[in-house]
């Protein structure tokens, strides 16, 4: 039996709606959150502060990422001061690299050590854990954002590579490791088993795991049902 609100991993909630925010901080299951510009895009958001603001008066106390947006060392390094003042809970989520594939790793490391709680996002390889580990300190929480279903979509398996992470991560007590860019509720399981420190997941696919536990000869049931009324809402003849 899989309980939702009693997982060992923390459970974060992606997305931009305000609507969403609001509604999920009633779950206790949702233990922080996670946004990024591109959701911000989606959900029509202007103005990015005023956004962030809004977002961190409804969560309080809850760990809330907000994502840089510049590219440049100076740029980036500026952009995070000024995120990470918002509040004790927000973590600043910096890429792994710029777009010029230029890594993030040493400023990564001076922010980390100057107190700036980080979620260092779009981490693909072992590799790339293995550097920015060498610049880090081991007293300000930093999260690391595993990008699973993005590494699954390559044809990898997301489970071993998870893993490779966390073996080489146990000895800084200050790391956590976060499943990212999940694509289903099965996700969830996967990472708990792995024993992966936080995932965090679309609000649209939370809403698909009132179906674990559900009985699987009525879920047949339904699938057919669903078919069935499909086909004569069609007028199908043959």
């Amino acid at each position: 039996m899989i309980n939702i609100s009693k997982t060992k991993i923390e459970i974060y909630a992606d997305g931009a709606d305000l609507d969403d925010f609001k509604a999920l901080k009633k779950l206790n299951y949702i233990r922080g959150y996670t946004t990024n510009p591109s959701l911000m895009r989606k959900a029509g958001v202007k103005n990015y502060k005023s956004f962030a603001q809004k977002v961190i008066s409804i969560v309080k106390n809850k760990p809330i990422s907000f994502e840089i947006f510049k590219d440049t060392i100076e740029e980036i390094e500026d952009q995070a001061k000024e995120i990470s003042k918002w509040g004790k809970n927000v973590y600043v989520k910096i890429p792994v690299m710029n777009t010029k594939k230029i890594p993030n790793y040493q400023l990564i490391g001076k922010l980390n050590k100057s107190g700036v709680k980080i979620n260092v996002t779009a981490i693909f390889t072992i590799n790339q854990t293995k550097q920015i580990m060498k610049h880090i300190g081991n007293k300000t929480p930093i999260i690391f954002s595993i990008f699973c279903g993005r590494i699954a979509d390559t044809g990898i398996d997301p489970v071993l590579e998870i893993k490779k992470h966390l073996k080489i991560g146990r000895k800084f007590k200050n790391i956590k490791f976060l499943w990212a860019s999940v694509r289903e509720p099965f996700n969830i399981v996967q990472a708990e088993r792995a024993n992966c420190h936080i995932i965090t997941v679309p609000n649209d696919i939370l809403k698909k795991t009132k179906n674990f536990n559900k009985n699987l000869n009525l879920f047949s049931q339904e699938t057919v049902q669903m078919f069935f009324n499909d086909a004569k809402k069609s007028n199908y003849k043959i």
